[in-house]
């Protein structure tokens, strides 16, 4: 499995909302300038978010989005299965021979683990100057 720019920046918007949550809605614009990233590419990942109910939008000359429930309580592994679809290393496993199939089902159930015990609060407080921990995940 390999995460595409839409569950990377997908993330990031997600990641931008849980430091702004509880200060009011936040337009993608802000977020697209702040990323350096397009808005326009921000505006078609946010579509699924908000129809997954992960976001709601708040219209308005000071509109924008807001999470729909508490950073802590949406994880990262709800943002990309909802951009990237089934989290699964390799398509028919069931086919793959016994010992193939085992490898398979522990790698996925090791992305899974981490994507599923990694929260936008988990994401959102980790400061950008803070020293790494030694953990590098490459998915």
């Amino acid at each position: 499995m390999k995460i595409s720019t839409k569950g990377r920046y997908g993330l990031t918007i997600m990641i931008e909302l849980a430091k702004k949550h509880g200060e009011g809605p936040t337009s993608l614009k802000s977020i697209a300038q702040a990323n350096d990233l397009s808005e326009h590419y921000l505006e078609q990942l946010i579509a699924p978010l908000r129809n997954a109910g992960l976001v709601k939008s708040i219209r308005g000359a000071y509109g924008g989005y807001i999470l729909s429930d508490e950073p802590s309580k949406i994880t990262a592994g709800d943002v990309i299965r909802v951009l990237e679809g089934p989290i699964t290393p390799v398509e028919g496993i069931e086919d793959e021979e016994p010992a193939k199939r085992e490898l398979w089902i522990r790698i996925r159930d090791a992305i899974r683990d981490v994507l599923d015990n990694t929260t936008l609060e988990d994401l959102a407080s980790h400061s950008e100057d803070q020293e790494p921990d030694g953990y590098m995940f490459y998915i």
